[in-house]
């Protein structure tokens, strides 16, 4: 009898094992796709003009601007803009159907942001290589696009060429792509009088993209994927730095990951560089879609919001100061949180901002005088960041299931100017968003098939 239970627990355990082995390679089964990824102003990669950089004070009012439109897109208060689109975008055969000058009713759309990370996609057949923003609050990307009949921003490289193209074509307005435009862009698709779909991506700083709706090969290095439904851009201007367009990574079926789903699974990761605003040296990041190893991460839930179904949310539970909970209750935490690629400075619920700023400043305050609080940023001290790295207290943000992000200096404070120093978040009387600023050099895996966002330490090299 005992030999026949020792039996069973063996065959039960081996069958365990084997499942779990089966799920490991299941899981593993989507082959992987990494790219290189940087800050726009990332040193020799930057994507920025010097001498068009924007000040940091104007960069923390264009994201307080992304910031207010996220807040917005669960509000149900979003403003309608109006940008003026004339015919000389689609002269010819492509004419607007009145023949007129027309106001196009658009919604400000998904923001952009200022503090943004890209990488390089190739499109076409011939291959033509590209860098292009990437922003996990879209979920539409878009190029600029000869013969760009409007405007183009200025960029680093060409644009891309769809005449050039044999793989290159139009969407007409009876597509299911065309219709789900709506969702992707929040703003309707318009119809020329030829019956080409016209998508308008428009953003919360008012940049804005408008073109065709099209759809290419895309390409990474020797893989492609035939078929990739893409804006074609003719009139795009807007705080891009000097990239191609953008690749949106939301949820919604026309996002990028969506389009790679088929080969690479729901799965994706980062690791955002830190950027060189001071002089600073950025790291190297990456771009990775796929499951690749998950060794070291925490995972939390990835929760749902039907206000806004293509963001990523998350529950902050509670965050450690020198090692202790800050002496808020819990429902300080309860304010919907999303983790954001586009937004520089994390915004936390007034409360939990409180206890933290009081903390921080009765530490570093003993050893470095209080500065000028600089726009949002109101816990500054006189010093670099260096001087003040060497007295902060550690912080670490604890997330639902046990997931943390123990964060590092600098993803604890930013030497503003020269010589002052802020702690690098900001009170919201709104949503709560882990901001790109406490995410650099993390690892963060955004499995959607799986709906859970997990954290690792060191993702950088």
């Amino acid at each position: 009898m005992v030999l026949l239970v020792s039996l069973f627990l063996y065959l039960l355990l081996s069958r365990t094992s084997s499942c779990r082995e089966i799920q490991e390679v299941d899981q593993l089964s989507h082959p992987v796709l990494q790219l290189p990824l940087y800050h726009v102003r990332g040193g020799s990669h930057s994507l920025q003009a010097l001498d068009s950089d924007p000040p940091f004070l104007e960069a923390i009012a264009l994201d307080e601007k992304r910031v207010k439109f996220l807040n917005s897109r669960l509000d149900g208060n979003n403003s309608t803009t109006v940008h003026p689109v004339t015919t000389s975008i689609l002269k010819g055969p492509e004419s607007w159907i009145d023949e007129k000058s027309v106001n196009v009713p658009l919604n400000p759309g998904i923001p952009i942001g200022i503090s943004n990370y890209y990488t390089k996609i190739g499109l076409g057949t011939p291959t033509t290589y590209h860098n292009v923003i990437m922003d996990t609050g879209s979920s539409f990307s878009w190029v600029q696009c000869e013969p760009c009949l409007v405007y183009c921003h200025p960029q680093a490289g060409s644009r891309f060429n769809p005449f050039a193209s044999r793989t290159y074509q139009k969407l007409s307005c009876g597509t299911s792509q065309c219709s789900s435009l709506k969702v992707a862009t929040l703003n309707s698709p318009m119809c020329t009088a030829s019956n080409t779909c016209i998508y308008s991506a428009t953003y919360g700083d008012q940049s804005f993209s408008i073109g065709y709706l099209s759809k290419d090969s895309l390409s990474f290095g020797s893989e492609s994927l035939p078929g990739f439904f893409f804006g074609c851009g003719q009139d795009n201007n807007g705080l891009f730095g000097k990239s191609a367009g953008l690749i949106g990574l939301g949820k919604d079926g026309l996002s990028m990951l969506s389009q790679l789903s088929t080969k690479y699974g729901r799965v994706f990761s980062y690791c955002l560089p830190t950027s060189t605003f001071l002089g600073n040296s950025g790291s190297k990041g990456f771009l990775s879609v796929g499951t690749a190893s998950n060794s070291g991460s925490k995972f939390t839930p990835m929760l749902d919001e039907y206000r806004d179904s293509s963001l990523y949310y998350v529950k902050l539970s509670a965050i450690y100061l020198s090692s202790k909970p800050l002496a808020v209750g819990s429902s300080a935490y309860s304010s919907p949180t999303i983790i954001d690629s586009g937004t520089t400075i994390s915004r936390l619920s007034a409360p939990v901002y409180s206890a933290l700023k009081k903390e921080f400043v009765d530490i570093v305050s003993t050893k470095f005088k209080i500065a000028p609080s600089f726009s949002i940023l109101d816990a500054c001290f006189h010093g670099t960041f260096d001087q003040i790295s060497t007295v902060i207290p550690s912080v670490e943000l604890i997330f639902q299931g046990g997931a943390n992000l123990k964060l590092s200096p600098h993803n604890i404070i930013l030497e503003v100017e020269k010589g002052t120093t802020c702690l690098a978040f900001a009170s919201s009387s709104g949503m709560v968003i882990i901001g790109n600023t406490q995410q650099q050099t993390f690892r963060i895996t955004y499995d959607v098939a799986s709906s859970k966002i997990g954290f690792a330490a060191g993702g950088c090299r």
